[in-house]
């Protein structure tokens, strides 16, 4: 799913992305092309018309151009309505409550929902460690009762067997009162595929739902149904009180409007979806994650995530200072940078430099990381040679001359050799940046880091 919008808004978004200065009119130009782009997908029109409204009034006339990149601004812009169009602040399931926790999925038939029961119960029971067991309401189709007890089995979860000679109102009180004595945490239903135009269906449903008395009524959606499913949605949703959708087959050729105009026109959180066939293929429903996907963005945010997490916001925080003061890098410095540098990986920096498309910096930084091939080694020898030098000498590197070497080549037991190449590095990176502050590119740095990051890592 979403393989041709990314691929279309990719090449959309691509174009705009190095614009030195927005004009009001590449502005709308590139905002029609994505309305062309969700069209394509079939998404809602209301959506699309709000989506593209909401970003044409922050974008247009407003402080985008005092961005470093303002191209990138507007990227963030799309991501940032992306977003809120399909999250939901009560997108989480809970559980917490006295047992048994009753999840109801129903919705029309071939959605998935005998998959997706089997599916919520394995990656339940795998998250929370709890005692569950499932059950099938739909005498109608004897082929989905054998297929959710097939299943169950196969994964280990326990299923309560049923009569088809009974109605879905007396499978309902058994099951609700075997679960009670039987202590389980979790009981999750299957019911039969129905169209809400048919009133005994629907009439049979509501009765369900009023014993069973849901902690979750999850109204199961086909990706590749199209936009008569989400309608369908609403007038169940009139019925009973739907509390989220399961999004299935989102990994097949669907073009994705579905998983876009559902939350906004059900206003019901889009909570789990299916990713493949396997009974493991499904995961909590995350916009952030969705919304990378769809921007084509998932390599460099994975890359991103991965550097933000092992930052030393602390210590990068006073080094900037420090080299906005006009002080040098200390050889202290150069350890922390370098056992950023190692934990980070060379690699990830350097893909994230180009994602960020600093021509400056770019060709100040890569010498750093093609001549220094940081490994835990070379880390362990900086430290050892720094513990054999004086306090002096650490304050001030220059004093150090040939014979000094000599002597910390002694005491610390690493060859001079070594020694030299480790000053000869540390030379390199202090005049890397003293350059970058020679050259006031500092600011331009943590500005275009800050798209990249949260607030508080830079």
């Amino acid at each position: 799913m979403f393989k041709n919008l990314s691929n279309k808004l990719f090449k959309v978004l691509s174009k705009i992305s190095n614009y030195g200065r927005l004009t009001e009119k590449n502005i709308k130009d590139t905002l029609h092309e994505i309305y062309i782009s969700l069209l394509e997908a079939d998404v809602a029109l209301d959506v699309i018309k709000n989506f593209i409204f909401t970003i044409k009034q922050e974008a247009i006339g407003k402080n985008i151009n005092h961005s470093f990149t303002p191209g990138q601004e507007l990227i963030q812009l799309v991501k940032k309505n992306l977003i809120k169009i399909i999250s939901s602040p009560n997108n989480k399931i809970n559980i917490s409550v006295q047992p048994p926790a009753t999840i109801l999925l129903v919705g029309l038939q071939g959605a998935g929902k005998t998959t997706s029961v089997v599916k919520l119960a394995y990656f339940l029971k795998k998250k929370y460690k709890k005692k569950i067991i499932v059950v099938s309401t739909d005498i109608y189709r004897p082929a989905a009762i054998e297929q959710l007890k097939i299943l169950a089995k196969n994964t280990q979860i326990d299923y309560f067997n049923i009569d088809i000679k009974s109605n879905p109102i007396e499978i309902s009180k058994q099951v609700l009162n075997y679960v009670k004595v039987n202590f389980y945490d979790i009981l999750i239903v299957d019911t039969a595929g129905r169209l809400h135009i048919n009133h005994r269906m629907m009439e049979e449903i509501k009765d369900i739902h009023a014993i069973l008395n849901p902690i979750e009524t999850l109204f199961v959606i086909d990706a590749m149904t199209g936009q008569d499913s989400i309608n369908s949605a609403k007038a169940f949703n009139k019925i009973l009180p739907i509390t989220g959708v399961f999004l299935t087959k989102t990994d097949s050729d669907a073009r994705g409007g579905v998983a876009l105009s559902v939350k906004y026109i059900t206003q019901k959180p889009i909570k789990f979806i299916g990713t493949g066939e396997k009974i493991s293929d499904m995961t909590i429903f995350s916009p952030e994650n969705i919304a990378t996907k769809i921007l084509g963005m998932s390599s460099e945010l994975s890359i991103i995530k991965n550097i933000k997490d092992k930052i030393n916001y602390e210590k990068n925080q006073k080094l900037i200072k420090k080299l906005q003061n006009k002080s040098q890098l200390s050889l202290q410095d150069f350890l922390d940078q370098l056992k950023q540098i190692y934990q980070i990986g060379s690699n990830n920096i350097t893909t994230l430099l180009n994602k960020m498309k600093i021509g400056d910096i770019q060709n100040l930084a890569y010498p750093i990381l093609n001549t220094i091939n940081v490994d835990q080694k070379m880390i362990n020898n900086i430290e050892v040679m720094m513990n054999s030098m004086t306090k002096l000498e650490k304050i001030n590197v220059e004093i150090i001359n040939f014979s000094r070497k000599k002597r910390i080549s002694l005491g610390s037991g690493i060859s001079i050799q070594k020694i030299h190449a480790i000053f000869k590095q540390y030379n390199q990176m202090k005049l890397i940046t003293k350059k970058i502050t020679k050259k006031n590119n500092m600011n331009k740095i943590i500005k275009n880091m800050q798209k990249f990051f949260p607030k508080k890592i830079f």
